[in-house]
Order: C-alpha cells, then structure tokens, then sequence
C-alpha cells in the first residue's frame, strides 16, 4: 500500500503552533511507570537476579548488614 502525497489536501496547521514541545506520555501495559527508576544490570548480575523483586530484597539485606556493622553515632 505504497500512496502518493495528495496535493490536494493542503496543511492546514499554523507555522506558530510547535508540536516539539508537548511530552508524550507512553500508556498501556509494558510502558515504563513515571515515579519508578529504571537501572540496568550488567549481564552477569542479570543472571543471578530473576526480577526486580529479588534485586530489591538483596539491595535491602545488603543495607541491613552494612547498617548494623557501622557504629551509629
């Protein structure tokens, strides 16, 4: 379906109005949720780390250990 520009239908848009500056904003499932922050593992800690559950469980007893072995002041 390979169609040709139609000289026939003109652009109607003003010269003034700038689409470059309207966000877009991605919705639907698989879409990457605004107040999250997305990292990216190395491949071989992607391995080990089957989701971001298990990344986030292990970032959490890496704190409670480094926590209690620091002397709090």
């Amino acid at each position: 379906m390979n169609q040709k520009y139609n000289s026939e239908f003109e652009d109607e848009l003003r010269d003034e109005y700038d689409f470059n500056s309207i966000p877009v904003v991605a919705r639907g499932p698989g879409r990457k949720h605004p107040n999250k922050v997305t990292i990216e593992l190395e491949p071989d800690v992607a391995e080990i780390f089957s989701d971001s559950v298990a990344v986030n469980e292990a970032l959490r007893f890496l704190i409670k250990i480094t926590q209690k072995s620091i002397p709090q002041t």
